[in-house]
């Protein structure tokens, strides 16, 4: 890469270098939402480098290339390690990798020259986030994220719900000792979470490596929980004191006190051993079960490493070799347009089959007209595909040079393919959308949405059943599932009595699902999963709602003018309104079962919570928080997951975090768990029943 031959461009271009990498390290380590690649930013930080080392009068002190990045949030209790948690220099190819070899294999030697018998240990990149633990007499305690290097956030609750970490090490009963490692998330389980996400109408994570980053830094460990994280270890502080002489005997400790490795590691040698495990790893990525972006190679023996030392941000004993992104040439053969359940006109780009990260793909979504024109794709262009975070198809350039002027432009239709209605484009929206809601693409992606485990919870309807449903007309909105009968059934292609009587009496268990639930199975735009309960939560009636007006959905702690507008939209159209009274008709619940009317009628309404907005934060060791949540809602209170000017009380437990000090800043009235206990007491002695 070139350097600016004068100082003042190179000040000029170094300073622009790390407003860049600034944005993207919030982007990527605080935020959890990176909008460039791992190579792109690679990149950015080796020009920066570049022209640091030739100008060495414009290193400033807040330059990247001094520090490792990376900043813990403020919701979250700091944590100052005791020995700094450094990043590792990468190796972009194989004269990088040579030359730190050589500097390495140079520092060793007694003489400066060449170093014998020196030997590394090979491990696949984890792509995951690095977390510090600590076990004192064998029992787990706590656990930090790195952070800045220096101070991490304490993330103890989180990572004590990863499955595959044991609580209490299998040997070790006494003195304290700390291991680092990665948290990470299999392909398949991101896969699956991204799955839920797109059923409940959220935004989607880029790759694993921040779904993982994502789950970890939740305040409420139960999101952890769910999201199936995996821990590797793979370092020992300061393992020269507990008799350990290698990385490799490192790891054999690791494995005999019980704690999960990756079982890859491999001790080469010399170079040539390296040079093939970094072959077989640029193959065998593709079907590790957890992304893996490179190779890491730590030399083995731990007194040779105490004499290289470290740098203020890498150490100089190990490096990891980063794979470059697998992209693959080939030809769009057409580009065809599917409706989705929100009627979205999404372009796909159909390929020329081609193996791509251990997979052959045929399909890429070009998301939307403006991707098209900004990439200019066209039907019989040659073009490059990669897999982002090495799961999702997509083209990311053309190969103009390969035109030969049959290439056919593209444009969205202006009808919807599948009905013929003209379609529409919405100010500040980049979809085209088809606005018919009778569309049969639309109906048939509804009915799978409506019947999703997160909705009405219908079991045995699928795409097929789906689509027989509508092409057969016994479905023409989702309140017609509810006059389905099991002899209505009998003709459809592999339904038979007993799957049809089993899919009927889904359907009729289904009418006993919460508000919550049918509100997100309406499918209104920008309604998922959390906002669908914090919206029966506040209304507690489908009446209550059709009558809100957008002001008072708007002033809802999570709502604000873009969900209040979606909803008053939809809610304002005649035939959405029909379909929620048929559904009412066919014996849907429409009432929350917990509601501050009903507990009023129980007799259970009390003077110290009723109509008051409560938040729980932290751990409560009586009871878990959503029980809380549940016996306040029971007693009249609204319960909401975020603070506000609107909040009554908030009730702090162990760990309370950032809502604690939102709530200070506010005047908010704070409990701790004890007046909340008290409170639930009055209320039992004064005739009211926590349930």
């Amino acid at each position: 890469m070139s350097v600016p031959a004068s100082r003042d461009a190179a000040a000029k271009r170094a300073e622009e270098l790390r407003r860049e990498i600034a944005i993207n390290d919030e982007l990527y380590y605080v935020k959890d939402s990176p909008q460039i690649e791992d190579h792109e930013y690679d990149s950015l930080l080796r020009e920066l480098e570049a022209i640091e080392a030739a100008f060495p009068d414009l290193v400033s002190p807040d330059s990247p290339t001094l520090r490792v990045r990376g900043a813990p949030r403020n919701e979250f209790s700091r944590v100052t390690h005791e020995e700094p948690m450094l990043s590792l220099d990468n190796a972009l190819d194989m004269d990088d990798l040579d030359s730190f070899l050589d500097r390495a294999e140079r520092s060793l030697s007694d003489d400066g020259g060449e170093a014998r018998g020196v030997e590394w240990i090979c491990e696949p990149k984890i792509d995951g986030l690095a977390v510090s633990l600590i076990y004192s007499d064998g029992v787990f305690q706590t656990a930090s994220t790195r952070g800045d290097g220096t101070v991490g956030e304490d993330v103890t609750m989180n990572v004590r719900t990863i499955r595959s970490l044991p609580l209490r090490l299998a040997r070790m009963k006494s003195g304290a000792v700390e291991v680092r490692g990665e948290v990470c998330m299999a392909r398949e389980d991101f896969a699956e979470l991204n799955r839920r996400r797109e059923e409940d109408g959220e935004s989607l994570f880029a790759n694993p490596r921040n779904a993982a980053a994502g789950g970890l830094r939740q305040l409420d460990h139960r999101v952890t929980a769910s999201r199936k994280l995996r821990i590797y270890l793979y370092h020992v502080r300061d393992a020269r004191s507990l008799g350990i002489k290698s990385q490799s005997e490192l790891l054999e400790w690791l494995e005999e006190e019980g704690l999960p490795t990756q079982g890859h590691a491999r001790l080469c040698s010399d170079r040539g051993g390296i040079a093939r495990y970094l072959e077989e790893w640029g193959r065998e990525r593709f079907s590790n079960p957890i992304n893996t972006d490179g190779v890491v190679l730590k030399l083995n023996d731990l007194a040779s490493r105490e004499r290289l030392g470290s740098t203020s941000k890498a150490p100089r004993w190990a490096i990891a070799f980063k794979f470059p992104p697998e992209e693959k040439r080939t030809r769009v053969l057409d580009i065809e347009i599917s409706v989705g359940r929100t009627g979205a006109l999404t372009p796909t780009a159909t390929l020329e089959p081609v193996s791509l990260s251990g997979t052959t793909v045929r399909r890429a979504s070009l998301h939307n007209q403006d991707d098209i024109d900004r990439k200019d794709i066209r039907i019989g262009d040659f073009v490059w595909v990669r897999k982002a975070g090495e799961i999702i198809p997509e083209v990311t350039r053309v190969d103009r040079l390969a035109r030969v002027g049959s290439e056919t432009p593209f444009v969205i239709p202006p009808v919807c393919p599948v009905c013929g209605t003209e379609a529409v484009r919405l100010p500040a929206e980049a979809a085209i959308r088809c606005p018919n809601r009778s569309c049969p693409a639309q109906l048939q992606e509804g009915i799978l949405h409506f019947v999703s485990r997160n909705c009405m919870d219908i079991n045995g309807i699928g795409e097929k059943l789906a689509r027989q449903l509508t092409e057969k007309n016994l479905v023409r909105n989702v309140a017609d599932l509810y006059d389905l009968k099991a002899e209505d059934l009998a003709d459809l292609d592999r339904m038979g009595d007993r799957s049809a009587a089993k899919l009927i009496e889904a359907i009729a268990e289904s009418r006993r699902r919460p508000l919550s639930a049918l509100i997100n199975a309406l499918g209104i735009r920008n309604i998922g999963k959390k906002t669908a309960s914090d919206v029966a939560s506040h209304f507690r009636g489908i009446d209550s709602l059709i009558a809100a007006s957008e002001d008072e959905l708007a002033s809802m702690d999570g709502v604000g003018p873009v969900i209040a507008a979606s909803v008053r939209n939809f809610l304002s159209d005649e035939n959405n309104v029909l379909v929620i009274e048929r559904l009412r008709k066919a014996g849907v619940n429409m009432e929350s079962a917990d509601s501050g009317q009903a507990a009023k009628e129980a007799g259970t309404d009390s003077k110290a919570l009723a109509g008051k907005r409560i938040v729980f934060t932290g751990e409560l060791s009586s009871m878990p928080r959503a029980e809380a949540e549940r016996m306040a809602e029971s007693l009249g209170a609204k319960t909401s997951g975020s603070v506000s000017g609107k909040t009554d009380i908030l009730v702090a437990g162990d760990n309370p975090g950032g809502k604690y000090l939102k709530a200070q800043s506010l005047g908010v009235e704070i409990w701790d768990e004890a007046a909340f206990l008290r409170c639930l007491a009055q209320e039992n002695d004064s005739g009211g029943k926590a349930i």
